[in-house]
């Protein structure tokens, strides 16, 4: 049942204190033009003059939760990080928040985020006090609050739910009762302190475990029911009008939900929201988000919220610390721009409406969390994050966390993923809050070209696509012609070249094409079904994630206990010659002591190399040269494993190619090298269109012939003639 704005919760709005009423007041009457204009839009009816496109989403209830997560704001501001609103004026983030159609703040709570020194873990260090302090500002400007128990010191998440350190060696009833008491105490804090919380968060992405305690598999067990009962029971005591929510992930996963909400009801579980996290790089469409979250709600009587999501509005890494999303970890669903970021926000804000009446909220996940310095400027970044704890993580957190933290603490991997320009100054895309109640509409202009990528096997043809798709900032789609440029039949051997061509419509695009040598590995990227020429051990399976180095599918594996993992294959028929054994991957949460290994023996002996795990999507690839394959012609090849608890690894792209087809061009290219620099120099405005098409395609064309790792001397030559011709034509044309 859908619970309304309260009396009591009126009553605590309007105990705001006078001076953060004024301060309020102050900053809204200073907002933005496009604030004035939204609202007369929305008197109209009509949409909004803006710099994007939002398309209006119909039906929103006037309390849906439009909310931010900004657990980290008091860290940020310690460090000097200012915030601005749109026209990039110094200002309150919270009177930003407000002034954009932001109406709830979410906030972690971890319990003891501190180690015997005092010394912060960082991320914030967002304790019950600095928590509670977080949620009084968010009431004073307007603003209700969801708060987030991690029930743990430290981040919590699938991979990871560390016991709190007063919490270790409790039993399992003692361990119920320290929930109970903690969440009934902290909320009390919240209460004391006239914070209007609207809903309570009992765990977060609790899909394996939750305050230490790991389940056995997917199915909710008797302790983790009881844990969750206890948090929703010191909750309904403390604040009777707040609604209790679980928190999971992982909805593309077929049953996930269905599985987590069954046996919550199994054991009776009293919660109000069944709450997702939400992020397109890895969670799959909106529209299974719509149908899972529509499954739970309509079987089991729930509201429902995601209550976290984001998206990238550049790749760039403004502080000097790596963002969890670069070019290898985005999708194609939305440009990374900050028309991306509005249409990702608005489409799941549709998709948590479309479930209807229970569809009852969106929290984005951390858009403030900004650079403390520019990334030139890493080295004082650092004293900033171990100082003030805005980085992801600080040195103190490696004691409580040497696993997942190591020696990888340091700044922030999102800010990349923010709602706020690196500057502080608020992007347009945090006003999507807003225009999802009446629409905005923009200027036409391109937001994203599709420039192709291929990849072949030498030898085979080169088809480039006859069109490509070109989107627009109001979300549609055209698919104008290309005329490539013939450069693509000087294309010699492996190695990676750029194809230019020229679109219908006037776009200059550039198709990559990446040649690769013949791979005797059979389903060496595992993007084929049939595995069958794969052994797999222990929990390595292959998967369909967007955390591959290539494709759509790799072999995936996490354990929670120490575990040994591996995949081997016999190859035969590999003609005698030497080859070269590669693999990449990617991994978390594994210590240097932990061994992986990439191995190939034939009859002539055996060669080994290990792979590195660093930090997430970070991809490593490990070759093993040399090996020498006997007139049998059979390699066995083996990627093993064997990983601490909580390690999670990701192999893709194994291959065995003959040593002879790797490296670059073997042939002396120095004269064509000179053709291209004398062309490069020229001015080619002074000449005509066609006269200056004429050059560009003759330097293509020697551009692939210099790329070519099998390029011959004759190839050169042409190459060379072709540029040289190409300038005596401009000199003719003067």
């Amino acid at each position: 049942m859908h619970r309304p704005l309260t009396q009591r919760r009126r009553a605590r709005l309007a105990s705001v204190s006078l001076g953060a009423a004024v301060a309020l007041c102050a900053s809204l009457f200073t907002a933005t033009s496009a604030s004035a204009a939204s609202d007369a839009s929305a008197a109209g009816d009509h949409p909004v003059d803006a710099g994007i496109f939002v398309p209006k989403v119909e039906g929103l209830a006037d309390d849906f939760a439009m909310g931010v997560d900004v657990s980290t704001v008091l860290s940020l501001e310690e460090s000097g990080v200012v915030f601005r609103d749109a026209a990039g004026q110094p200002a309150d983030l919270f009177a930003v928040l407000a002034d954009s159609g932001v109406n709830s703040v979410r906030v972690r709570v971890w319990n003891d985020p501190y180690d015997a020194s005092g010394r912060g873990y960082g991320g914030g260090t967002v304790d019950v006090d600095r928590a509670v302090e977080i949620g009084q500002r968010a009431t004073a400007a307007g603003l209700d609050v969801l708060v987030d128990f991690h029930y743990s010191d430290f981040w919590a998440d699938p991979a990871r739910q560390l016991v709190p350190k007063a919490w270790a060696g409790l039993t399992d009833a003692e361990t119920v009762t320290a929930l109970h008491d903690f969440t009934a105490a902290s909320l009390q804090e919240f209460e004391d302190a006239g914070v209007d919380v609207r809903m309570v968060q009992i765990g977060n992405e609790t899909n394996n475990a939750i305050a230490g305690h790991t389940r056995p598999g997917r199915e909710i067990d008797e302790q983790f029911a009881a844990l969750v009962a206890a948090g929703s029971s010191a909750t309904r005591e403390v604040l009777p009008d707040a609604l209790v929510a679980v928190h999971f992930t992982n909805p593309e996963t077929p049953g996930r939900y269905a599985t987590y909400a069954a046996g919550l009801e199994a054991f009776g579980v009293d919660y109000d929201v069944f709450a997702s996290s939400y992020y397109p790089y890895w969670h799959g469409s909106v529209e299974n988000l719509t149908s899972v979250l529509t499954d739970v709600s309509t079987t089991y009587g729930k509201q429902v919220v995601v209550a976290e999501t984001s998206w990238a509005h550049t790749l760039d890494d403004t502080d000097g610390y790596p963002n969890v999303i670069g070019e290898a970890g985005i999708t194609d669903q939305y440009p990374v721009s900050v028309q991306g970021q509005a249409s990702e926000l608005r489409d799941v804000i549709a998709a948590v409406a479309a479930v209807g009446d229970a569809g009852v909220g969106v929290y984005y996940w951390e858009p403030a969390w900004l650079p403390v310095g520019p990334a030139s400027d890493v080295e004082a970044n650092r004293l900033l994050w171990e100082q003030h704890g805005s980085g992801w993580a600080s040195s103190a957190a490696s004691e409580y966390d040497p696993v997942h933290v190591g020696e990888y603490y340091g700044g922030s991997a999102w800010d990349n993923q923010a709602l706020f320009a690196a500057d502080g100054t608020a992007l347009e895309s945090l006003r999507t809050f807003s225009y999802v109640r009446t629409g905005a509409v923009a200027p036409l202009e391109i937001v994203a070209v599709d420039e192709p990528a291929l990849t072949v096997v030498d030898g085979d043809p080169v088809a480039l696509p006859p069109t490509i798709a070109v989107t627009w900032n109001d979300g549609t789609v055209e698919h104008p012609t290309v005329s490539w440029s013939r450069a693509v039949d000087w294309i010699r051997g492996p190695g990676e070249y750029a194809i230019p061509g020229t679109t219908s419509t006037g776009l200059d695009v550039t198709a990559t094409v990446r040649v690769e040598a013949a791979n005797f590995v059979v389903n060496g990227g595992f993007e084929l079904e049939d595995t069958s020429a794969w052994t797999f051990t222990g929990p390595a399976a292959r998967a369909q994630t967007a955390d591959g180095s290539a494709g759509d599918y790799a072999v995936t594996f996490w354990d929670g206990w120490d575990y040994q993992a591996s995949a081997t294959q016999r190859i035969e028929g590999v003609p005698a010659g030497t080859y070269v054994l590669s693999a990449t991957t990617q991994g978390t949460n594994s210590p240097a002591a932990d061994s992986r290994v990439l191995s190939a023996t034939t009859s002539a002996g055996s060669w080994s190399a290990p792979m590195a795990f660093s930090v997430w999507n970070a991809f490593d690839t490990a070759e093993v040269p040399g090996i020498v394959v006997g007139a049998d012609g059979v390699v066995e090849i083996a990627a093993t494993f064997d990983l601490s608890a909580g390690a999670w690894g990701v192999l893709d792209e194994v291959r065995l190619v003959d040593a002879a087809a790797v490296g670059g061009t073997q042939v002396d290219t120095r004269i064509l090298d000179l053709a291209l620099q004398g062309a490069s120099k020229i001015d080619r405005a002074r000449f005509t269109e066609a006269s200056a098409a004429r050059l560009d395609e003759a330097v293509a064309i020697g551009e692939v012939v210099v790329a070519g790792s099998t390029a011959t001397k004759r190839d050169v030559i042409a190459g060379t003639a072709i540029i040289a011709m190409a300038v005596l034509q401009l000199k003719r044309a003067k």
